[in-house]
């Protein structure tokens, strides 16, 4: 019969190497834990800002449609007859974006082809209703703000925030 040989010391290579594969499973497990934990609490605001600053309402000459802000905010200003309103530039047919041709005075979505007036009127195409206008107001300092969060269908285009009356210099003089 042998003896059981006596060791030295506490932990052996194998005991260190177990211990260690067992430390890093635990830390992995930890992590992944820690990040799943992580994803179910936002860390960004929900919604994102439906206002902005459009500038002075004498940046927009009488009779001339804008698409400054198109590209940002998907927003045609619209300075016609006095008054001054922000088309919501979404198609009503699937949601495209129109473009605005000022040689045509219409705009035309590039999708299906449905043309609507200055006014956002369809009159061509597929689209079934008239492109909607955002709110649009002017603050204490006379600068003009849009806001595409508060639209309006045709049915409410007279409600106070469709339309914004303005009295342009030749008008005034």
């Amino acid at each position: 019969m042998t003896e059981p040989q006596h060791r030295d010391h506490l932990w052996g290579r194998r005991d260190w190497l177990t211990a260690l594969g067992w430390t890093a499973i635990s830390g992995a497990l930890l992590a992944g834990t820690a990040a799943f934990g992580r994803l179910l609490f936002r860390r960004a605001p929900v919604e994102a800002p439906t206002q902005f600053h459009a500038g002075r309402p004498g940046d927009y000459a009488a009779g001339t449609v804008s698409d400054r802000f198109v590209k940002t905010w998907r927003v045609f200003i619209v300075h016609e007859q006095g008054q001054l309103y922000a088309i919501f530039g979404r198609c009503t047919h699937l949601g495209c974006t129109p473009r605005w041709y000022s040689r045509e005075s219409k705009f035309k979505c590039p999708c299906h082809g449905s043309g609507f007036d200055t006014a956002g009127v369809n009159f061509e195409g597929p689209a079934p209703r008239p492109l909607e206008r955002a709110r649009v107001w002017l603050d204490d300092a006379g600068d003009l703000w849009v806001d595409v969060g508060q639209r309006y269908s045709r049915e409410n285009w007279g409600q106070p925030g469709a339309r914004l009356r303005v009295v342009s210099t030749k008008e005034s003089a």
